[in-house]
């Protein structure tokens, strides 16, 4: 009779039950939280990177940017690291002659196969048209750097930076993060744009 009184005593006892609640819910809503703030902190991210990226390559139209590329890309980095201080930064700049050449892949002669049929991709020993003047086929016609006057340039810009909250490191994931921003901007008319030399190759 006493132990099942205890019993009764014990089970309508609910002291501390919020501890044990918390218990349950605070793992989860510490993850709902910080991966808030993850996300929160990446599209801030994403937007000053990509304001910086825009500034720089109207900068990098001029005529006088072959001579201040490091300082264009010095005043991306100071906006980025203003925020994130330990991202690694990578600056890609390819020139096409016209907009609809950006990330086109240079023509090339789709022999059959043995079977007879065409796979689409380029294979070793192959026709092509060298576009860029590098001697192979690529699949983008973009020659690296500035390009010259009334050229269309793709400036893309990489940020890699650690996570700035253990979100990944609690799940068991990679907490290094990407961020790129690019543009396409046609370069001043500041003289006559070259003409594209295209050859032949069959190697």
């Amino acid at each position: 009779m006493i132990k099942r009184e205890i019993a009764n005593k014990l089970c309508a006892d609910k002291k501390a039950a919020t501890v044990v609640e918390f218990g349950i819910i605070a793992p989860t809503f510490l993850l709902l939280l910080l991966g808030s703030f993850d996300i929160g902190h990446s599209v801030y991210m994403q937007g000053i990177l990509k304001g910086a990226v825009l500034e720089a390559a109207r900068s990098s139209t001029l005529e006088s940017a072959a001579n201040s590329l490091t300082e264009i890309d010095t005043q991306v980095k100071s906006r980025v690291k203003a925020i994130t201080p330990d991202a690694e930064l990578i600056f890609e700049r390819k020139s096409y002659y016209e907009f609809t050449d950006v990330a086109r892949a240079e023509p090339f002669e789709d022999k059959a196969d043995a079977n007879g049929n065409k796979n689409g991709v380029y294979d070793p020993g192959e026709c092509f048209s060298d576009e860029n003047g590098n001697g192979q086929w690529d699949n983008d016609v973009g020659k690296e750097g500035l390009g010259g006057p009334n050229d269309v340039v793709l400036y893309k810009v990489t940020a890699s930076y650690e996570s700035l909250f253990p979100l990944y490191a609690m799940l068991g994931r990679d907490s290094r993060k990407d961020v790129v921003a690019q543009t396409v901007l046609r370069n001043q008319p500041y003289g006559e744009q070259g003409s594209v030399n295209v050859t032949r190759i069959c190697a």
